[in-house]
């Protein structure tokens, strides 16, 4: 699995956790809709730390939390 699966599927889980919809997500975070989409949806494989930040914000986690998983602490090497 690389980082950028790892990251869209604990959003994922994250917003069914919190029942939370992308808007109310966007509306929590202060981040555009269009810009959750674009990292849930594989238009945008590349989401800063700002972002994933502000996206902890709106689901009241630390950034701990969100990285404090098996899945990230199993991610192969992405320079091979």
């Amino acid at each position: 699995m690389n980082t950028y699966t790892a990251v869209t599927n604990r959003l994922l889980v994250l917003l069914d956790e919190k029942r939370m919809s992308i808007n109310k997500l966007a509306t929590e975070s202060a981040v555009p809709p269009s810009t959750i989409k674009n990292i849930l949806y594989g238009k945008s494989v590349n989401p800063g730390i700002v972002t994933i930040k502000m996206l902890c914000d709106g689901l009241g986690i630390s950034l701990k939390e969100f990285f404090d998983t098996s899945e990230f602490k199993e991610l192969e090497q992405e320079i091979k």
